[in-house]
């Protein structure tokens, strides 16, 4: 039976390519957000979302380390990850109202959904 879409790009590759596709994504990720924190650091930031976004970058960046280096720890902390990213998104959206809340609780339903099928990539192959 044919594959097609996502599934036939990542079943056609072998799993370490793909391994390190994810961590370079999660890294660039973290990389990016933390170029948000010395500007929030000028500019007399909200608490909140500066440990908002402190702990999504410290974590993107440790889940990338770890889902390269093939760690048990890689499960945990891509779900933590995750977990900073949703807490983010709510408070910007709810709490401080900087961004749409439709646009906060997408990207932290997407981000849920998103989690859940990269955690479950990992466990399947032992990384």
């Amino acid at each position: 039976m044919a594959r097609d879409g996502a599934a036939a790009i990542v079943g056609a590759m072998e799993r370490p390519t793909v391994l390190v596709i994810i961590a370079l994504g999660l890294a660039l990720y973290g990389v990016w957000t933390a170029l948000y924190v010395p500007a929030m650091l000028v500019g007399g930031p909200q608490p909140l979302l500066l440990i908002g976004f402190v702990a999504q970058a410290v974590l993107a960046l440790a889940a990338a380390a770890t889902v390269a280096r093939r760690h048990a720890w890689a499960t945990p902390l891509v779900l933590a990850f995750a977990a900073a990213v949703v807490v983010t998104q709510l408070v910007e959206g709810f709490a401080l109202q900087i961004v749409p809340y439709l646009r906060a609780v997408f990207i932290a339903v997407a981000t849920v959904v998103g989690a859940i099928a990269l955690s479950a990539y990992l466990r399947r192959g032992g990384a």
